[in-house]
């Protein structure tokens, strides 16, 4: 068995997860995984689930949060996703 790293919950389906880096992180749930995973928008603050967007090296988790903060660089941002062609 293993141990989460997040809940300490001692668990025999415990799984883990290798990122990019080379790190290996041990879970017992994908709760606790994108709890200490996922990465927070950086202006309202909710974890990351999605794909988010990136500008300038930081992340939010839409356009609208892109725009809110990054002003200029923000205001070229579109949500596509779900978008019907005109």
């Amino acid at each position: 068995m293993a141990t989460c790293e997040v809940c300490g919950n001692d668990y025999w389906m415990a799984f883990e997860v290798r990122t990019v880096s080379g790190d290996v992180h041990t879970f017992d749930s994908f709760e606790c995984a994108t709890h200490r995973l996922a990465p927070i928008c950086e202006h309202c603050g909710i974890r990351i689930l999605g794909h988010g967007v990136e500008v300038a090296g930081r992340f939010f988790c839409g356009a609208h949060c892109a725009r809110e903060v990054e002003g200029e660089r923000g205001a070229q941002i579109r949500d596509t996703v779900g978008v019907h062609p005109a």
